[in-house]
């Protein structure tokens, strides 16, 4: 299937818009680093290792993709620095394949599992809500009948904004009053998703991290009353990271993977900077699948993530 299958022309046009001041930012660097040496030597792989960590790729995962370069260039004995971004492209590429996760063909869930269940974390402020609805807007064009839960019963603008989004893309939101246990809300949402035949039920939960074992007890409650109504929700633990802040966004994914069991990534507001290496990082570093890249505001403006097609837009392809 060609790079259109199921990646359609417009898809692309809207992650190579969602990827430009990352691509624009990385590759000023990269030119720059090379400019005047015709050969990749230790001089233009240091320059390289600095655009990438500043590119928040990390320093963990930087390294490994210097060392796989640096073994290609000693196997192909002379590599010139024009080949560089191809060999670039190529290593970023394989990277992101060794997590043992398959590309999504789009936002389709599993046909033997209804309801299928998704708990959103992640802090407040990354587009947790707003991811949310989008998600409810896709699942529900591709003809599924989806259930919001609002068991952030904390804070009354995230009830509030879901509340919006619901209405928004037309699907039903389940809430309680403020102060509520979560796990209620969460329990009274797959309740009325099975007694209404719902296929995607998406619960919010409360983004603090200010205590850890709270946090964790909290998330842990909320995934044991979900089971008394289907045993083996939730099916995917979605954490939510603002691409935005680079290297705070690595530090969220450790908390969050040490709280809970994070199964599956979505990575935000990619279109308003150029930190989108993170996406490479983390990907790599805590080998969780990264499933949604947020692109802009609008309710199409999000992707399920294509590891090749990701890294072709960056590198320009």
């Amino acid at each position: 299937m060609g790079i259109f299958g199921f990646f359609s022309k417009e898809k692309k046009e809207t992650l190579d818009k969602g990827l430009s001041k990352t691509k624009d930012s990385v590759f000023s660097k990269i030119t720059h680093a090379i400019v005047g040496k015709s050969k990749v030597d230790d001089a233009v792989l240091d320059d390289l290792e600095e655009v990438l960590i500043m590119s928040d790729v990390g320093v963990e995962t930087t390294l490994k993709i210097i060392k796989r370069i640096e073994k290609r260039a000693a196997t192909d004995k002379y590599v010139t620095t024009s080949e560089l971004t191809r060999l670039l492209r190529e290593e970023i590429a394989a990277l992101l394949m060794e997590n043992n996760s398959q590309d999504a063909e789009n936002f389709i869930i599993p046909d033997n599992t209804r309801p299928y269940v998704i708990m959103v974390v992640g802090v407040n402020g990354v587009g947790k809500t707003t991811t949310i609805g989008k998600l409810a807007y896709q699942f529900k064009k591709n003809g599924f009948n989806v259930y919001l839960g609002a068991a952030d019963t904390f804070r009354a603008a995230a009830v509030e904004q879901l509340v919006a989004w619901g209405e928004r893309v037309g699907v039903p939101v389940v809430k309680q009053k403020m102060g509520s246990d979560p796990a209620s809300v969460a329990f009274d949402t797959l309740n009325s998703a099975k007694a209404n035949h719902a296929d995607v039920v998406i619960i919010d939960t409360a983004g603090r991290l200010h205590n850890k074992v709270n946090l964790m007890n909290e998330l842990t409650k909320i995934k044991n009353v979900m089971k008394k109504v289907v045993p083996d929700a939730p099916h995917e633990v979605l954490l939510v990271l603002d691409g935005s802040t680079g290297q705070n966004a690595f530090e969220q994914a450790k908390q969050f993977t040490a709280a809970t069991e994070v199964n599956a990534l979505a990575i935000t507001k990619l279109d308003g900077t150029a930190k989108g290496g993170v996406v490479i990082g983390i990907s790599d570093q805590f080998r969780i699948p990264v499933k949604y890249i947020g692109l802009g505001e609008g309710m199409g403006d999000i992707q399920v993530f294509r590891r090749t097609e990701f890294v072709n837009s960056l590198f320009g392809e």
